[in-house]
């Protein structure tokens, strides 16, 4: 099957706001022919298009956002919609898709859009950007070579401590790293499971305000954790299991 002529780009942002800056969000800096590609872009797929909007103008892209099409994609937007999101690259027109934060498609509703792309033999063309889960695989000292993301652990206290015994068990009897999420507002209580419910010996990375500049990003045994909490209340992180 013939590849179509257009392509959907997938244009990373940044992990969060800087506070020097005006803007509410702190671009990712592309290169030169990368800026050129997404000056020819007239439609993008987002989260949200107001952020959108700001990001585009941080990247210095130079259409005038009025002529632009934005098609949100969250968890409001109607799946027969979706459908018809890539109706321009079927007429050779390129289009840009944007997460909220990081790379489109990973932990992030994009991969819908990449999925289909796929189908319908579309190219797809990622770009270079920042991903908080290889950050702080990276920084963790945790194994490289073998990781599992499991997105976010249940919201109920006593599934989500037999969802991290669970992990503590993979992390050991496989050496596979396991990394995960959190809504913010819960990480506090998330650190306190772990320090309750997993072995002392068993290490622990939190990563934090990940290229921020309050980063924090540590590893260290369970025990040690036992000792002195970090209060990361609201505050984005990546957590990783490891031995």
């Amino acid at each position: 099957m013939k590849m179509t002529e257009g392509k959907i780009y997938l244009i990373p942002v940044s992990l969060g706001d800087h506070p020097e800056q005006k803007s509410t969000v702190n671009s990712v800096p592309m290169a030169a022919g990368e800026l050129n590609v997404l000056n020819k872009i007239t439609e993008f797929i987002v989260e949200n298009e107001k952020t959108a909007r700001r990001c585009l103008k941080e990247l210095g892209y130079a259409l005038p956002l009025k002529d632009v099409v934005f098609h949100p994609l969250n968890q409001h937007t109607p799946p027969e919609e979706i459908l018809t999101y890539l109706s321009a690259t079927e007429k050779g027109n390129d289009m840009g898709l944007l997460s909220e934060a990081g790379c489109p498609g990973i932990a992030d509703p994009g991969a819908v859009i990449v999925r289909m792309a796929h189908e319908k033999n579309i190219r797809v063309v990622p770009l270079v950007g920042p991903s908080s889960l290889l950050l702080s695989l990276m920084a963790s000292g945790m194994n490289g070579q073998n990781f599992c993301f499991n997105g976010y652990l249940p919201k109920d206290q006593k599934e989500r401590i037999h969802k991290l015994k669970e992990l503590e068990r993979l992390a050991l009897k496989n050496n596979q790293t396991q990394l995960f999420i959190e809504t913010p507002y819960r990480n506090n209580h998330l650190i306190e499971d772990v320090c309750s419910h997993l072995h002392p010996e068993t290490l622990f990375c939190i990563a934090c305000d990940l290229t921020l500049p309050g980063e924090f990003i540590k590893t260290q045994a369970v025990g040690e954790w036992k000792k002195r909490k970090p209060d990361i209340h609201k505050r984005p992180a990546v957590f990783l299991i490891g031995k």
